[in-house]
């Protein structure tokens, strides 16, 4: 085994652990009231256009009919609205409501709270964090590319100072 092929196989497994840890290892969901499938389409829709269910389903790269579950549930709790494309197109589109936002802003607190827990908890100096989110936010600037995904966020462009 070469020593490419070494290091790719510590970093699937490591990424592979770290999709299945992160949201359990960071603490309980208490205080948080979405469903994760719904926190994904809030903070994709708070980030950029109002989409259509194909254009999410292309997005989260799922079938349209589990898109269309996953809206249809939000839409009964009022997260978000169905409105007419503000380009003329004939396929409704879909963005967060007030309540919706005001949810997921609620959720994202809890979040980022049980994330600074992990943080601390590797001792990790601000700059070794500021490290760890430049090379996230390229690999999945660069999983978007290579699938052919966009999620609009000033971050996906490099721009991860101060964060």
């Amino acid at each position: 085994m070469s020593e490419r092929e070494r290091r790719l196989g510590e970093l699937e497994k490591e990424l592979t652990l770290l999709s299945r840890h992160f949201f359990t290892s960071r603490g309980s969901r208490i205080g948080q009231t979405l469903e994760r499938s719904a926190y994904v389409l809030l903070t994709r829709l708070e980030s950029g256009d109002p989409l259509s269910l194909k254009e999410l389903a292309h997005t989260f790269q799922v079938d349209v009919s589990t898109i269309n579950r996953q809206v249809s549930a939000m839409l009964k709790h009022g997260l978000v609205e169905r409105i007419p494309d503000p380009d003329g197109g004939i396929a409704r589109k879909f963005r967060p409501t007030e309540l919706g936002l005001e949810r997921l802003h609620a959720d994202r607190a809890v979040g980022i709270e049980g994330t600074g827990r992990l943080i601390d908890a590797t001792g990790w100096t601000p700059e070794t964090t500021q490290t760890f989110l430049t090379l996230l936010v390229q690999l999945n600037g660069g999983i978007a590319q290579l699938e052919g995904l966009s999620w609009p966020d000033a971050r996906r462009a490099g721009d991860v100072s101060g964060a």
